[in-house]
């Protein structure tokens, strides 16, 4: 089974296998951040059954970067483009709608909606928010400062 463990220069994708001297580890792919590419390299190297799910959710646990898998990206470029007013034409939208029907089942979380702007979101529209989101910390208000007296030590009875 393949496992995921931190490097000094990443992640790596590994796998355990045993041998007539013991245990051994080879590396299947290296990686920043993981996505299908680094999957794919590591399930072809793989000499055993490679799941793909499971390696991410390792990753995931160990706190790799995750790229989102490319269906889920295309599927979030879809949803801000409907969102942004366009529209497919009918008979694709409704092969779209068919196969897209078995996963009618999960319901988004709240969230979800909230979230849509950050699919496509370029790394200067996350920059340029954070620059935000840290101009305005600096204009709150500081806290008011209260000195704590510690209680007396009279005994209870």
């Amino acid at each position: 089974m393949a496992f995921v463990a931190r490097t000094r220069h990443g992640f790596e994708i590994r796998e355990s296998r045993a041998t007539p001297d013991g245990p051994r580890s080879s590396t299947l792919a290296t990686f920043a951040v993981l996505d299908d590419d680094v999957l794919a390299r590591a399930a072809r190297r793989s000499s055993g059954r490679f799941d793909g799910a499971e390696v991410r959710r390792r990753a995931r646990r160990l706190g790799a970067p995750i790229a989102p898998a490319a269906v889920d990206a295309a599927l979030g470029r879809l949803i801000v483009e409907l969102d942004g007013g366009a529209r497919p034409s009918a008979a694709l939208a409704a092969l779209a709608a068919e196969r897209l029907r078995p996963y009618r089942r999960v319901e988004p979380p709240d969230s979800a909606e909230d979230a849509l702007s950050w699919l496509t979101a370029t790394d200067e529209d996350r920059g340029r928010a954070l620059r935000e989101l840290l101009g305005l910390a600096d204009r709150l208000p500081r806290p008011q400062r209260t000195r704590l007296a510690f209680p007396g030590g009279r005994a209870l009875a």
